[in-house]
């Protein structure tokens, strides 16, 4: 799941389309030498590779890390600041590239998943967390380490882990920054599945698959409408399913579904 058709081998973020599938976008953060920890290079490489992205446009996106972990967050080295030296606006890197990549993955009109293959710690965790659905090998651990850097979690942190783990859990994971195993983060409901680490690469990309050859359209709508229905009144949300509803059933891949369903026979969906 690590290789990729790109030529630029070294750099920060590599992009492959699926051989089977051809509509299914495979992302790998590659600088396995550093856990995959971001720098700004890394940053503006992965926004040109969404763009691509949505430039095809793809029907689904498999996003994993290259060697042993997924993400170790930011890379410290490229914004150390030492006692004495000017202050670093650490708000700046938010507001300009992290705030940005979460609403984006979010906002993507395609399932997104996420294969942790290791280490996913700080806003590593949290960008992982911020996709559809979550795999991960079972030597994956989570970690929320701002604590040890007197910071506060950021990349949607203090809004995604109250709402898939509670509070008190939430604030346990921030306030003493100890690892998660995958399995217990699987338990917690922090992620869909916590897998045999030599299983992963092979389960997320059958997942992935699956997805890009559904009715994307309606998943589209159906990730949206999961992802803001928490800010709305039941019967608010009611309505959005009514107008959703409506949509979806005038789509070409309604219509599909429905006469494969009668005809006894796999349907064949195009996204549309």
């Amino acid at each position: 799941m690590n290789e990729t058709n790109s030529p630029a081998e070294a750099a920060p973020v590599l992009l492959r389309w699926d051989d089977e599938v051809a509509d299914l976008a495979i992302i790998t953060l590659n600088r396995p030498e550093r856990l995959n920890a971001f720098t700004v290079a890394m940053h503006e490489r992965l926004a040109g590779v969404l763009d691509e992205i949505e430039a095809r446009p793809a029907r689904a996106l498999l996003l994993t890390g290259a060697g042993r972990g997924f993400c170790a967050g930011q890379d410290l080295s490229d914004r150390a600041v030492a006692p004495g030296d000017a202050p670093i606006d650490l708000g700046e890197s938010l507001e300009k590239r992290y705030n940005p990549l979460i609403l984006r993955l979010a906002g993507l009109p395609m399932p997104v998943i996420c294969a942790v293959n290791g280490v996913a710690a700080g806003a590593g965790a949290n960008i992982a967390l911020a996709c559809d659905i979550v795999l991960a090998a079972r030597s994956a651990k989570f970690i929320e380490p701002f604590c040890n850097l007197g910071l506060v979690p950021d990349s949607g942190g203090t809004w995604v882990l109250p709402r898939l783990v509670g509070l008190a859990r939430a604030l346990g994971m921030a306030l003493t920054g100890e690892p998660i195993p995958a399995e217990t983060a699987e338990a917690w409901g922090m992620i869909w599945k916590a897998i045999d680490d030599e299983s992963l690469g092979e389960e997320a990309l059958s997942l992935a698959r699956r997805l890009a050859t559904g009715p994307t359209a309606g998943l589209a709508k159906t990730r949206w409408a999961m992802r803001t229905g928490l800010e709305r009144t039941l019967e608010e949300q009611l309505e959005v399913e009514r107008n959703l509803q409506r949509e979806a059933g005038f789509s070409e891949d309604y219509r599909e579904g429905v006469a494969a369903f009668m005809e006894k026979r796999p349907p064949v969906f195009k996204g549309r």
